[in-house]
C-alpha cells in the first residue's frame, strides 16, 4: 500500500465509503483527536510503572482504533464493514477504576497534575481524552451518532485520572493538592 496518495493535498480527506470532506470537518476533528489520544496512550503504556497494565492499555488503544474507525465511516453507508465498540468495554474501565481506587487515599481536594514525568504523561492523556469527548459532542450536535462512544470516552478520562493517582502512589510521587487562594 502506498503511503502518499496526494488526494488530500487540496485540504480534503476521504471517509470509509468514499465521501470526501474537509480536513477541518467536525468528524475529522473528532477522530483526529482520538488518534492523538491513542498516541499518548502508547507513551503511557511504555512507562515502566505500567508494565503490569500493558495488556489493559493495549486493549484501550484497540478500542480507540475501533472508535476512530466508527467515526471515519461515512454515515449511513451500510456497505462499509467496520468493528463496533463493545458495551463491556465501559464495564472493564469501571472495574479497573474500582480496583485502583481501593488502594488510594481518599481525595480531599483537587490534585495539581504532575509529581513525576510518567504521572504527567497520564494527565496529558486525560486532558486529550476530555478534548476528544468535546469534539464528539460537537459532532453529535450536528448529526446522530453512537452514544456509547461518549460514555466510553467519559469513563476513560475517569480511568486516566485514577491511573495517574495510582501511578503517583506506586512511584512514591507526591500528590500536590490544589489550595485555592481567595481574595
Amino acid at each position: 500500500m502506498k503511503i502518499y496518495t496526494k488526494t488530500g493535498d487540496s485540504g480534503s480527506t476521504g471517509l470509509f465509503g468514499g465521501k470526501r470532506v474537509s480536513k477541518d470537518d467536525a468528524r475529522i476533528e473528532a477522530y483526529g483527536t482520538i488518534d492523538e489520544l491513542n498516541s499518548w496512550m502508547g507513551l503511557l503504556r511504555d512507562q515502566e510503572v505500567n508494565r503490569s497494565r500493558h495488556d489493559f492499555l493495549v486493549g484501550i488503544q484497540e478500542n480507540l482504533f475501533v472508535i476512530s474507525s466508527m467515526l471515519a465511516a461515512e454515515p449511513g453507508n451500510e456497505k462499509v464493514k467496520i468493528p463496533k465498540l463493545d458495551e463491556a468495554a465501559v464495564g472493564r474501565l469501571e472495574a479497573a477504576i474500582d480496583e485502583m481506587d481501593r488502594s488510594l487515599p481518599e481525595m480531599r481536594s483537587f490534585v495539581l497534575p504532575g509529581g513525576h514525568q510518567s504521572v504527567s504523561f497520564c494527565h496529558i492523556a486525560r486532558t486529550v481524552c476530555r478534548r476528544a469527548e468535546r469534539r464528539l459532542v460537537s459532532l453529535y450536535a450536528r448529526e446522530e451518532g453512537d452514544r456509547l462512544l461518549l460514555v466510553y470516552l467519559n469513563r476513560l478520562s475517569d480511568y486516566l485520572f485514577v491511573l495517574a493517582r495510582a501511578m503517583a502512589q506506586e512511584l512514591g510521587a507526591t500528590e500536590t493538592p490544589w489550595k485555592p487562594r481567595y481574595s
